[in-house]
Parts: structure tokens; sequence; C-alpha cells
């Protein structure tokens, strides 16, 4: 692995956002200022034929393991379900909360979704039947970035709140009180190994890492200005945060 840009920049829709990969390779890129989604081939990189119409300003996206497609509208307050095999909108939109934004799927297929308003909640999606199941789960303010760790257990990046709250997959309540992080935390992403979760602080230039064991904060780092996104590497365990003012990505050893 060299870290070095592959190739020539790829033309997908306008204002492209939130980004998945399906088992198959297949990557599929949220375009909130065209509401589509564009699907890449992995080998050509490539568009694969035209932009999927979807709900108002996507943004988060995600794929459970049967392959399903879940795309948040934070516009329109739904989520729209794309077949991978057709690259097809499967029936109507769901209708969650008030602007869902982070998306994340746990190891049975739940779909977890973050509604981002002032009062807090998520929303979990039966996979089978593509409702919502139960009432929304009450978190911290503005929830935004959500992630799930390899025991199921759901972490909520509280924008608002300065918080992650942490759901049980079973009962989907909270599990104890929120967990007290850096200013504005936005994105989240778990490394499956050592079970440590990384959450990018967006108002403190940090980035915070839970021990999932515990659910305490092992350590905070610094980082580039605005970190925003965060993903693993699970082969390598190095973590990327992008640096959203700065225009940078930071690579943690993980």
């Amino acid at each position: 692995m060299t870290n070095t840009v592959t190739g020539s920049p790829i033309a997908v829709g306008t204002a492209p956002g939130g980004v998945a990969v399906n088992p198959g390779g297949n990557v599929y890129v949220t375009n909130y200022g065209s509401n589509t989604v564009s699907v890449i081939d992995p080998v050509t990189n490539t568009v694969i034929g035209s932009p999927i119409a979807v709900g108002a300003v996507p943004g988060g996206v995600a794929v459970n393991p049967g392959g399903n497609v879940y795309v948040a509208n934070s516009g329109s307050g739904t989520v729209s379900v794309i077949d991978p095999v057709t690259n097809t909108v499967i029936a109507s939109p769901i209708a969650v909360g008030s602007r869902p934004t982070g998306v994340a799927v746990n190891p049975g297929g739940n779909v977890y979704l973050t509604n981002h308003n002032i009062s807090g909640t998520v929303s979990v999606i039966n996979p089978v039947t593509n409702t919502v199941t139960g009432s929304p789960i009450t978190v911290g303010a503005s929830p935004w970035g959500v992630a799930v760790n390899p025991g199921g257990n759901v972490y909520v990046a509280n924008l608002n709140g300065g918080t992650v709250s942490v759901i049980d997959p079973v009962t989907n309540t909270v599990i104890g009180s929120p967990i007290a992080i850096g200013g504005a935390p936005s994105g989240v992403a778990v490394n499956p190994a050592s079970d440590y979760v990384f959450v990018a602080n967006s108002g403190s230039d940090t980035v915070s890492v839970i021990n999932a064991n515990t659910n305490t904060v092992t350590a905070t780092i610094a980082v580039g200005d605005g970190p925003a996104g965060v993903a693993v590497d699970p082969l390598t365990g190095k973590v990327y945060v992008s640096n959203r003012n700065a225009g940078t990505v930071s690579v943690l050893s993980g």
C-alpha cells in the first residue's frame, strides 16, 4: 500500500457525500446535490449506468450483509433501499425521523439511522420487512455518525452534546450514561480487531478513542482542523481521518 491517489478523479453526481462498498466490491456514492446515487465498478473505476434517483438530500449510506444498500435522505426524512443486483430502488421510501444522517448495519442486518434533530433519536429498520422497528431510541442532541462493533453494540456521536451514546442491539435501549468526549463529535468508526471505537471531534480537532469493553475513553489524539469522517482499515488497523477545514487526511496507527 502506497497511500497515493490512483488514476484520475471519477465524475459522479453533484456534491457527492457518503460512500459505501457492497460485498461484491461495487461502490455506492450519494450525491446530495442531485438526489441520486452513483455506482462505481471497482475493476474499471468507472460509473455503472445512470445515477439512481433516491430521496431529497441523500447523505449517509450503508450496505447490509445481503448486499442491499440503505440511503439516508436527510431532506425528506426517509430511507431508500437499493437492490444491488438491479441497482434500482426497492418499493417506497421508508419514513424515519427528522433529518436522517448516519447509517450503520449490525451483524444481524438491522439498520440504525441517526435522526439529526435537536431531540436526538435513532431509528431501527428491520432488513427483512424494510420497516421501522419499535419507537425511535432517544440519544443525545443532534446525533450524527454511527458505527457498530463486532459484538453488535451501536455507537452514536451526538454532535451538539459532545457525547457518544451506546445502544444495546438486543433491547434497542441506551446502555448507561453518555460517554463524554470532545467538541462536536461527528464521524465514528470501529477497529474490529481491537474493538476500539474512534470518534472524530470536529469542534476540538481531536479523535477520541473508546475501549468498547469498558465504554471509557482511553486516549485523545490531536489531528487536523475540523475532523469529520473517520474510517479504519481492518487489515492494517490504520485509522484515516478527514480534516474538512484543512483539506487533509490524518493517518493514525490504530
